[in-house]
C-alpha cells in the first residue's frame, strides 16, 4: 500500500504525533484496507515479512517474501538488512538495499508492494527543503508558517474537535500579532496552496488540511 506524504489525514497525523511524543523510532504503514498502523522499534532485531509470525507482518502482500527483511539497531541507529532474503527486494527511497543500510528520519521503505515510513523523533530534522505538492517548505515564510501552524493546531491536538479552525482574532492573540497581519498571511497562503474559492470557514479548513497533508506542517510543529 502506498504511503505518500499527501495521503495522511488529520486523524492519522494525530496518531503519528502520539507516537512522536513517546520518543522512540517507529514505522508507519497501511494494511490491505488502508488502515494506518504505527509500530514502535524497540529492543533488538525486528523481522519483516508476509509470515504471520513476523514482528511486522504484511500478511496481505503477495509480493512480500515470508521473511522479507530485518530491522536492526546498530551503533545508535536503526538499519534495514536484506541479504538476498526477499524475492522482490527491499527499497529505501526507491533505491534497492544491497546488504545493510542505515535509516534516517522520514525514509520511505518498500517491502514487496507495501510502503512504510520510518520515523525517528530524536533525530535532527533534515534542513533540506522538501517539496510538498505544489508548495515547497522554502516558499512559506517563517511568519506564514506560524500562522499556518496555529490554523492547523485544533486538527491535531488531542481532545480538540477537528473541523473548527481558529478565527483571525484567535490566531492573532496566540501569536501576539495584529488581525491585519494574520489576514495578509492567510491571503498569501491561500494562493500558495491553491485553495479554491470556498465559503470562508470551508476555505480555512481546506488550507489547514492541505498544510498538514503536504507536510509543510508536521506533528512536531504542533507540539512545540
Amino acid at each position: 500500500m502506498g504511503l505518500a506524504r499527501h495521503e495522511f489525514t488529520p486523524s492519522e497525523l494525530v496518531d503519528q504525533l502520539a507516537a512522536e511524543r513517546r520518543g522512540l523510532p517507529f514505522l508507519v504503514y497501511r494494511d490491505a484496507a488502508g488502515v494506518q498502523h504505527t509500530r514502535e522499534l524497540t529492543g533488538g532485531r525486528v523481522s519483516v515479512g508476509r509470515e504471520e509470525k513476523s514482528d511486522v507482518a504484511f500478511t496481505w502482500d503477495t509480493e512480500a517474501s515470508r521473511l522479507h527483511a530485518l530491522l536492526e539497531p546498530l551503533a545508535g541507529s536503526w538499519t534495514v538488512v536484506d541479504d538476498d532474503l526477499s524475492r522482490n527486494g527491499t527499497f529505501v527511497n526507491g533505491v534497492r538495499v544491497r546488504g545493510r543500510r542505515r535509516l534516517s528520519d522520514r525514509d520511505v521503505l518498500r517491502f514487496g508492494a507495501t510502503e512504510a515510513l520510518y520515523r525517528s523523533p530524536g533525530e535532527q530534522p533534515d534542513e533540506t527543503p522538501q517539496v510538498a505538492g505544489p508548495v515547497a517548505v522554502a516558499q512559506v515564510t517563517q511568519a506564514q508558517h506560524r500562522v499556518l501552524v496555529a490554523l492547523c493546531r485544533p486538527l491535531l491536538e488531542p481532545g480538540e474537535e477537528a473541523g473548527a479552525p481558529p478565527s483571525n482574532r484567535e490566531i492573532a492573540d496566540e501569536l501576539t500579532t495584529s488581525v491585519e497581519a494574520v489576514r495578509s498571511h492567510l491571503k498569501n497562503l491561500f494562493r500558495l496552496f491553491e485553495v479554491p474559492n470556498l465559503p470562508q470557514n470551508q476555505k480555512r479548513l481546506e488550507l489547514a488540511r492541505r498544510g498538514l497533508a503536504s507536510g509543510v506542517v508536521v506533528p512536531r510543529d504542533i507540539s512545540r
